[in-house]
């Protein structure tokens, strides 16, 4: 998502806990937010503002007005008369939206504290960029493990793609850490998403200086479209990880700027993806407040893809290698340790790399009964 909104959307992070706690990961979700009385005022004044920013922004205008009309007709029945439970009316608003546009990323939010109130485009105020600067930290820009498997395998469990600014030394410490590895597994079976300028920035490791075309994002700009290209960058701040293996895990969670880092490395041939087809979110955007208590994320881009010219939206990226999520970490290690014996000629280093493979296919075995 452009920078602007993905700042703006984590700086509102203590306001919506991170959006709905079902969406996040266990290990960095937010407590359960108290619920609220709503009446029909709040409830009109949220949808209005919602039809009018979807009409407004939404990538796919013809699909905004489908979506105003079926909201219109469930309101002109009394559909949402009843509902009082302010998370109730977001999952219905949220289930009503979906079911017109499949759009997995267009939710409507619900905060138990106030939202600011702020004119469009307006810059961050300096509370809100303190507090984004204290979540990145907190979050350590996303990178939740870095390892050193048996076997020499470099490990990195990704829970998000942060701030590529801020996080430009965090990700060139982890890389060079991991450069004396014979292979890298990226685990991003609990990654949410994130700025796709982080997911070049970490990707510009795994190639040479010349820049890579990664991904594109059209965005709507009133009758129009804005074209925003990605590509790997020329110089970076740790050691490049040159050619070696990379492989990436991924589970029907994977999504968004998760997906496009998977996307991306799958169609340049670049790795080899193990696990479950990801959850299938292309569209960008960014947070809009809709009332005191409500907003709304809406994808006002589309990622199209440079070689494939498709994106994954509503699809998701099918892995390589297609296991259960809770196997996928298993699977790769033995396909990486299973090449490491194939070039070594020592045969000592061949012994004990054929043990930490006969353990691995063991446990997985265990792992099935």
């Amino acid at each position: 998502m452009r920078k602007r909104s993905f700042i703006f959307t984590l700086a509102l992070l203590a306001c919506f806990m991170l959006g709905d706690p079902s969406d996040a990961p266990a290990q960095q979700g937010p407590p359960e937010q108290p619920d609220t009385v709503i009446d029909a005022s709040a409830r009109k004044e949220t949808i209005d503002n919602l039809l009018k920013r979807l009409n407004d922004t939404y990538i796919f205008p013809d699909t905004a007005a489908k979506m105003e009309q079926a909201v219109r007709a469930r309101q002109a029945k009394g559909d949402y008369d009843a509902i009082t439970s302010a998370k109730q009316f977001v999952k219905t608003l949220t289930e009503d939206l979906q079911a017109v546009s499949h759009d997995k990323h267009l939710r409507v939010r619900y905060s138990f504290n106030p939202l600011p109130v702020r004119a469009d485009h307006a810059a961050p105020t300096a509370e809100e960029r303190a507090q984004f600067q204290q979540f990145l930290a907190r979050v350590n820009y996303g990178f939740a493990k870095l390892e050193r498997l048996p076997g020499n395998i470099g490990y990195v469990d990704l829970r998000n793609f942060l701030d590529a600014e801020g996080g430009a030394d965090t990700v060139a410490s982890a890389f060079n850490f991991l450069a004396n590895t014979d292979a890298l597994i990226f685990d991003l079976r609990q990654n949410g998403g994130g700025d796709p300028k982080m997911v070049a920035l970490i990707t510009s490791y795994l190639f040479d200086k010349e820049p890579v075309h990664l991904n594109d994002l059209h965005w709507r700009e009133g009758k129009g479209e804005r074209v925003e290209e990605f590509w790997t960058l020329k110089e970076v701040a740790g050691k490049r990880y040159g050619n070696k293996d990379v492989y990436i895990l991924t589970s029907n969670y994977t999504f968004s700027a998760g997906e496009e880092f998977v996307n991306n490395l799958k169609s340049l041939k670049r790795a080899t993806v193990i696990g479950e087809t990801t959850g299938g979110g292309a569209n960008p955007g960014g947070t809009v407040r809709l009332s005191e208590h409500f907003g709304v994320f809406i994808p006002t881009g589309r990622a199209v893809n440079p070689v494939t010219k498709t994106n994954w939206e509503g699809t998701g990226v099918e892995p390589d290698v297609k296991v259960s999520a809770d196997q996928a970490l298993k699977t790769a290690q033995i396909m990486a340790l299973k090449k490491s014996v194939e070039k070594t000629s020592d045969e000592d280093l061949k012994r004990d790399l054929q043990h930490r493979i006969d353990e691995l296919q063991k446990e997985g075995e265990q792992g099935k009964k």
